[in-house]
């Protein structure tokens, strides 16, 4: 029997066995609500059951009123105190960008001076390398058309290269953590460039990174190359990288990076399950599924008066058009209701980079569903709170216009997010905190043995 044919039969037999464990698997959901356990760790008004303690970040979605009770609010996001609002506003006043300074504060708690920031930059820059013949050996062999996958092969390919590591004391991670937030940029790059040159039949170009630019200009460099890329391009990615490096510490991978760190495993490790977490649709695809959405909606709505988009987006939530989920993406958030502080910051570069680019119909168009989108998802459906867009409902418009393969959509979101794992991982660890292990209630009836004689 050739593999071939042995495949072929093993295919049947495990569908078989998928089925009778899928029957058996599915657990009622009214026992959930007698055991008094929250699905997704998410409370019957699908706020978050709180399992932990941080200093890093903050979320505000909601205010008490006079008698104590919880009423939706404007969301707010804060970076170790810091109102990012008042961050954003900082450094675009003096017209510099605010990754490398939103890194620095993250992993050391505090704002850099002068000083520190430049000189914290060049340390940045000095780790901006890869091992020798790593791109050969590592990302240009056996190259495959999923990026996070290549990114976290790379990943932990790069602890063979670490003479230290499996040494998980604070000050090594640290260590290990600027070097990843300095490498990703480059490994998610080359592995775009490997695909675009083996699947597209494109030119393969490899370009070293510059150590006199930003993250942000280094990857719209490594991409298109010199002169290819505006200031404003580069400065609405910084913007993007700011806004999606950390997210109050309840989101799925910044939640994996605890968990996994708690077992006392390496930073490689820690990484590459968090990588696999953010790359689940659920958590880092939004942005993706945002610009194949919207361009269903250009492709089949010729006229985009008010009337016509809001027909449109009804026969969406009624699962009658694009992919027939009910979902309008980019719409909508776990924890914000009134509004998503990310999207406030992001709109104005994103009005201007529209408009230096020609972009203007698109982002009206964009701006309409912003506006309509949550009034009729809150006449369709019951709201426990409220709705509004969500960060990636525009960072998918800028990734266009900037010429971001979708490819690498979330590989960049994993390049802004690493610091923040970085920073969850170093506080875990300082903390000294037990390993997490959450209790199930088991639901199983008990069963008497048979002898395999007497079984069906």
């Amino acid at each position: 029997m050739t593999y071939e044919e042995f495949y072929e039969k093993a295919e049947k037999k495990i569908l078989t066995l998928s089925k009778k464990a899928t029957s058996n698997d599915v657990i009622e959901n009214e026992l959930y609500t007698k055991h008094k356990v929250f699905r997704g760790l998410r409370d019957l008004n699908g706020n978050g059951v709180v399992c932990g303690l941080t200093k890093i970040s903050e979320i505000k979605a909601s205010t008490k009123d006079a008698e104590g009770n919880k009423i939706p609010a404007e969301g707010e996001l804060f970076y170790r105190g810091y109102n990012v609002k008042d961050l954003v506003n900082g450094f675009f006043l003096e017209e510099r960008f605010g990754f490398e300074e939103t890194i620095y504060l993250l992993l050391s708690g505090k704002l850099p001076s002068k000083k520190e920031i430049k000189d914290f930059s060049k340390l940045v820059s000095g780790f901006r390398s890869l091992p020798d013949s790593f791109v050969r050996d590592i990302i240009l062999k056996a190259t495959n058309n999923d990026m996070m996958n290549m990114l976290a092969r790379s990943v932990l390919t790069l602890y063979s290269y670490d003479s230290k590591a499996n040494d998980i004391s604070v000050d090594n991670v640290f260590r290990q953590v600027i070097e990843l937030i300095s490498k990703f940029p480059l490994l998610a790059v080359y592995s775009y460039q490997a695909y675009n040159h083996y699947y597209n039949k494109g030119n393969l170009v490899i370009r070293n990174p510059r150590k006199d630019y930003s993250i942000a200009e280094n990857i719209l460099y490594m991409l298109h190359g010199t002169n290819k890329f505006t200031k404003l391009e580069a400065r609405a990615l910084d913007l993007c990288l700011v806004l999606q490096a950390e997210h109050g510490g309840g989101n799925n991978s910044t939640f994996t990076t605890h968990v996994v760190t708690s077992s006392g495993t390496d930073t490689y490790s820690a990484v590459v399950a968090s990588l696999a977490s953010l790359k689940g649709p659920r958590h880092g695809g939004a942005a993706l599924k945002v610009v194949e959405m919207m361009k269903h909606i250009k492709a089949n709505i010729k006229d985009c008066k008010d009337e016509t988009v809001t027909d449109y987006l009804t026969k969406m939530l009624n699962k009658e058009v694009f992919d027939k989920t009910g979902l309008i993406y980019g719409i909508g958030h776990a924890v914000y209701s009134l509004s998503d502080p990310r999207v406030d910051v992001l709109k104005s570069i994103v009005k201007d980079l529209a408009h230096a680019n020609g972009w203007d119909e698109d982002f009206e168009l964009y701006d309409k569903i912003e506006k309509l989108a949550p009034e009729i998802i809150s006449n369709k459906r019951k709201m426990y709170k409220g709705v509004s867009a969500n960060v990636d409902f525009y960072t998918g418009l800028i990734y266009q216009m900037i010429r971001i393969p979708t490819e690498m959509y979330i590989t960049l979101f994993a390049i802004a997010r690493v610091v923040g794992w970085g920073a969850h991982r170093i506080e875990e660890l300082a903390n000294n905190g037990k390993i997490i292990r959450p209790a199930y209630i088991a639901v199983s009836p008990r069963q008497d043995y048979k002898k395999i004689t007497d079984r069906e």
